[in-house]
């Protein structure tokens, strides 16, 4: 309840008063609240599903495999090779002079379970707590990595392709004529490209990375906010505090993000939480097409894909289904209420 009482310090008027009408909207404040939440979680997953020990107090050292790679000679092994913390002849070596802290699921997002009590993909267990999937990996640490890399590559996405957007539809509005001519047909042209499957090949040709995906996905991402801004400025553009900034001398670039973007910003702010929505779901799309990130990442669109091809085992399926449902539900209630809150005229 002590949530709900707080207030962003340092706030105008009028955008303390947008704050207090997002608050007054339960379900999107809520959603924003809980979308936090799994996101600052899943942040940490290396420290909640893991492979390795947090720490291990070994013979009156400290040590952190998370940051260094320690041969098994280290703990009393016998070979050079970097320490494998599953075996159980090192774990017996660690407790004999030590102890050790564990995550609190013992796998990291591509672990293979070898001591499965069922062929992969096996149900749900007390060591996995959604089962594996057809490789023997297990399911809440994939969803884990994959929910936190979806929604950095939407985060990432939405950024750059809002603000080539911005500027873009900014120009087109400002200067009008026949830049704004020229911009618009070539937007037409673009827009009209059948995205998906310019993805696919060019993710064909070429192994995609996160950063290369991020890349070819941008080329066809940035339009979503062209047209909103371009009207926000082809009306501003005409009101008489640009006209008396003109004939003060300032120049174009100081009026258009001075005086018009602040205005057209309000528009824009109001679409960014469906555009990361869409970004998360290309990724998810892709990735279930087999077009998406390298083989072996933690990702959602492919738990999707794996559950398609094992009908009989329906918690990868359901799980990851379950996980997308939340967060896009989550960023669509989010957006209603950031639209409400910079509509004035709304009233709870």
């Amino acid at each position: 309840m002590a949530l709900m009482k707080l207030t962003p310090i340092n706030l105008t008027p009028i955008n303390r008063e947008r704050w207090n009408r997002f608050k007054a909207n339960k379900r999107g404040y809520f959603s924003l609240y809980l979308f936090g939440i799994l996101f600052v979680i899943t942040l940490f997953s290396e420290l909640i599903a893991n492979d390795k020990p947090l720490l291990i107090y070994y013979d009156s050292q400290v040590y952190c495999p998370l940051i260094t790679e320690y041969a098994e000679t280290q703990f009393g092994g016998e070979f050079e090779a970097p320490a494998d913390y599953t075996d159980a002849y090192i774990i017996d070596k660690i407790n004999e002079n030590g102890w050790m802290i564990n995550p609190i699921i013992p796998f990291s997002y591509n672990t293979i379970n070898y001591k499965l009590d069922s062929p992969a993909p096996s149900a749900p267990s007390r060591t996995n707590w959604l089962g594996t999937d057809d490789r023997g990996r297990d399911v809440v640490a994939r969803l884990l990595y994959g929910f936190r890399i979806s929604v950095l590559f939407g985060l990432t996405l939405t950024f750059f392709a809002s603000a080539i957007g911005i500027v873009a539809g900014a120009v087109q509005g400002y200067y009008g004529g026949l830049v704004d001519i020229l911009g618009q047909r070539f937007i037409e042209i673009w827009s009209s490209l059948p995205t998906l499957f310019l993805l696919i090949i060019l993710s064909s040709v070429v192994q995609p990375n996160f950063w290369w995906l991020l890349g070819i996905t941008l080329l066809f991402g940035w339009m979503s906010l062209v047209g909103v801004v371009r009207a926000e400025f082809l009306r501003g553009r005409n009101f008489e505090y640009v006209t008396a900034a003109k004939a003060l001398g300032l120049s174009n670039v100081k009026i258009i993000f001075r005086h018009i973007l602040p205005n057209a910003m309000i528009a824009s702010i109001t679409f960014m939480p469906f555009i990361l929505g869409g970004s998360i779901t290309t990724l998810t799309s892709l990735d279930f097409l087999g077009f998406g990130l390298p083989v072996g990442s933690p990702s959602l669109g492919e738990l999707l894909a794996q559950g398609k091809a094992n009908i009989q085992a329906p918690w990868l399926g359901l799980s990851t289904f379950a996980v997308l449902s939340i967060m896009l539900s989550l960023l669509v209630f989010i957006g209603e209420g950031v639209r409400d809150a910079l509509d004035p005229r709304k009233n709870y």
